[in-house]
């Protein structure tokens, strides 16, 4: 798991390490003082002060205070990393060319700097069965898309039987398919099959939505190529049981 790992690193030794691992696809580490700048849909600043830096395999990038989850700021996605030295100080680029976006974050200290290998073939699986997952978000379906209402579950076509039959909020009809892990190449097919079927038999537009804790680039893929859509869904509201009709005696 551990590649390298440098503590209190003077400025030509940080640059080297980071020339040597950005582009390694690995996952990287800093702790240190750093100030932030963004530049691109708006701007804003984080002035120097005490964060955690991790860029992952991926290209995307956090910077973390002291407190809270949510990251001082971020990339998504990056199509450029760099470091350089500037007055004295590393500075690491992240680009992003659509939209085009740029973070600048400029260490003034580094406490330490870790290089490592994060190895994580584990699958993500959503608590219960697929029939709890279909029957949580059949009644909050908000949060597969707002707006969203659900006509049925387990509407019987010609392919199969459909998770989840809904209606989006400018009208279109809604196919949702559910899978608690990730979903893949099958679990997209089935949901095309399912589309298809339903277009046949009614007039208005017809959508298909994949939701999951995950799903595998290539599957991703060939959702939108097909024009599927994905959701993550990845947490689930705790629902009671259904009420069962009393018995008579």
């Amino acid at each position: 798991m551990l590649i390298e790992s440098l503590t209190h690193p003077a400025p030509e030794a940080l640059l080297a390490f980071l020339r040597a691992h950005l582009h390694a696809r690995v996952t990287l580490h800093l702790a240190g003082e750093v100030e932030v700048l963004y530049a691109g849909r708006a701007t804003s600043m984080a002035e120097a002060g005490d964060r955690l830096l991790l860029v992952k395999p991926d290209g995307s990038l956090q910077v973390h205070g002291p407190r809270g989850v949510k990251p001082v700021n971020w990339q998504p996605r990056t199509d450029h990393l760099s470091a350089d030295l500037e007055d004295g100080c590393v500075v690491l680029h992240a680009e992003r060319r659509s939209p085009a976006e740029v973070v600048r974050v400029r260490v003034i200290g580094c406490a330490q700097v870790t290089a490592l290998n994060l190895a994580d073939e584990a699958l993500f699986l959503l608590q219960g069965s697929e029939a709890q997952m279909q029957q949580a978000l059949a009644r909050a379906p908000h949060l597969i898309e707002d707006g969203l209402t659900v006509l049925d579950r387990e509407l019987l076509v010609g392919v199969g039987g459909i998770d989840l039959y809904a209606r989006d909020a400018q009208g279109r009809y809604v196919v949702v398919e559910l899978k608690r892990g990730k979903a893949g190449h099958d679990a997209v097919h089935q949901l095309g099959r399912y589309v298809d079927a339903v277009r046949t038999q009614v007039s208005a537009p017809v959508r298909g939505i994949l939701a999951a804790p995950d799903i595998t680039v290539p599957a991703l893929k060939v959702a939108q190529a097909t024009g599927l859509e994905y959701v993550k869904v990845d947490a689930l509201p705790q629902v009671q049981e259904e009420a069962r009709q009393p018995m008579l005696f």
